[in-house]
């Protein structure tokens, strides 16, 4: 039950993620060169770090925990 419902968690949640973005960001994206489009990209992975390895942390404990029991 556990496993059906994580798999659902991650098909209902995964699309949402990937359409994320707004429109000035994708216009300010398209208008720069090549080195500064990566530069912005880097700033957005580098800010991502913080949220994702905290999910990541509270995933992997809440795995452990529930493995052992």
């Amino acid at each position: 039950m556990k496993r059906l419902l994580i798999v659902l968690m991650l098909i209902v949640t995964a699309p949402a993620v990937y359409a994320q973005g707004c429109a000035a960001c994708t216009k300010t994206a398209a208008g720069l060169d090549d080195k500064s489009a990566k530069g912005l990209n880097g700033g957005i992975l580098y800010l991502a770090t913080l949220p994702l390895a905290i999910m990541g942390t509270v995933g992997f404990m809440w795995w452990k925990h529930n493995r052992n029991s």
